[in-house]
């Protein structure tokens, strides 16, 4: 899977560039061109880094950090500033940015400076799940929808974890039972249904869109948008 990097830039000649530099390394790219859209993308769209420009229209770059940092506290944030003095720099930092490039800078060392953060990441692994406005924060095991806190048993939380790492697949009864309860469980078969409801009940119930769905004959899926080739129950 490619990794992911969102950039938040308003000047749109640098957003170009930096697209067509960071593709040709073969990442995959999301641009926003104001502070409002970007971070909106940053909170609903699963990335591995975000570029952000500190000087930008609607929210500052320090806004949308602060914002961002309320939600997701593992992401590598990059500042990208004109502003060179160290109160700047310092206050990105504090912020809970991860580092800062000053413009103009060379695209060198901001590949390197990135390649450095993602390096970073504990274990290289992403610690957050995000399936449409479902955000789960695999640190601390909390579980949001559209802003929402969700509580769940241990053994609900271990299910819908399989269920998003698996999203816009079908995953069959046999495969959750043995991922989620293990080889040698020897229970009742409907536990699945039973948890199956729970969650939707939980993760589902007061929202437009359900996520959960049921796919007969087969097993469950999770998807950003509901499918019409899917049954649901």
């Amino acid at each position: 899977m490619e990794t992911h990097i969102l950039v938040i830039e308003d000047e749109v000649q640098i957003a170009r560039v930096l697209k067509m530099e960071l593709e040709y390394e073969g990442y995959e790219v999301t641009v926003e061109h104001n502070g409002k859209a970007g971070l909106e993308t940053a909170l609903q769209t699963d990335v591995d880094l975000i570029l952000l420009d500190v000087m930008l229209p609607e929210l500052s770059g320090m806004e949308v950090l602060r914002r961002f940092r309320r939600e997701n506290t593992v992401t590598p944030v990059i500042l990208l500033t004109a502003r060179n003095s160290t109160f700047d720099k310092v206050s990105g930092l504090d912020h809970g940015a991860n580092d800062y490039v000053t413009k103009p800078f060379e695209i060198e060392e901001l590949l390197a400076r990135i390649r450095a953060c993602l390096r970073n990441r504990p274990n290289g692994e992403k610690l957050q799940l995000i399936v449409g406005d479902l955000i789960i924060n695999k640190e601390s095991r909390e579980v949001k929808r559209d802003g929402k806190l969700i509580t769940l048993t241990p053994k609900e939380y271990d299910f819908l974890v399989y269920l998003v790492m698996n999203k816009n697949k079908v995953v069959t009864r046999e495969n959750i039972i043995l991922n989620v309860w293990g080889y040698d469980y020897e229970g009742e078969t409907n536990v699945i249904d039973v948890f199956i409801r729970h969650l939707r009940k939980k993760v589902d119930e007061g929202f437009s869109v359900p996520l959960i769905t049921t796919v007969r004959g087969i097993g469950f899926t999770i998807k950003e948008k509901t499918d019409e080739d899917f049954d649901e129950n």
